[in-house]
């Protein structure tokens, strides 16, 4: 390999590994107090949580306090993060992501605002290719015609458990129904949407 292929490799292989190895290494600057490094990890990534976060929570003032909170917990955390169990990027995203599912269960579960199933798309997929965004649109509406057809009480049910992220026990508890109840409603509400989604 001569000098310019090497060079060129280097650079693409320092490109791969950005962000996780930028951040990891800044991360670790937090862990001993670095508090520059907190202000350089904001500025790289906090677009990036921002716009997840505001997904999840449908609210642009909510978004905001939840990506601050985050990183304030990234902070304090720093000490727990380890490199050879998960990326820090993923490290980052799942903390944002349970702020924001704990903010939505406390304040969108009692204003009865959930928002439906079918218009809950990955985070990422705004940067996909204009390909992949029809096709996750025509994907959508396929979604939302099942879910109209299926019993009031099981779409429900599946917009709560998967949108708001209660877990079946915690969905019994708030709508004070029997456990196997909610199972069965669910379980039954999902394998008719497959039916229906395979017929289209």
């Amino acid at each position: 390999m001569n000098k310019t292929s090497h060079t060129v490799a280097t650079k693409r292989k320092k490109e791969t590994a950005y962000p996780d190895q930028g951040w990891a290494e800044l991360i670790g600057r937090m862990s001993n107090g670095d508090q520059s490094a907190l202000a350089e990890l904001y500025d790289q990534s906090s677009r990036l949580v921002f716009g997840m976060v505001r997904r999840v929570v449908n609210d642009r003032s909510a978004a905001e306090e939840i990506t601050l909170d985050t990183f304030h917990q990234v902070w304090r955390q720093a000490r727990n993060f380890d490199s050879e169990r998960g990326r820090p990027s993923s490290w980052v995203i799942t903390i944002a992501r349970n702020r924001a599912i704990d903010r939505l269960r406390a304040t969108r579960w009692d204003r009865q605002e959930q928002t439906p199933l079918e218009d809950v798309t990955p985070f990422l997929a705004a940067e996909g290719t204009p390909e992949q965004s029809t096709y996750l649109s025509e994907q959508q509406k396929l979604v939302r015609a099942a879910l109209a057809n299926l019993k009031t009480d099981q779409r429900q049910l599946i917009e709560i458990a998967f949108f708001a992220g209660l877990t079946h026990q915690e969905i019994s508890d708030k709508l004070s129904l029997p456990l196997g109840t909610i199972k069965t409603r669910i379980r039954a509400g999902m394998i008719k949407l497959r039916e229906l989604l395979a017929e289209t």
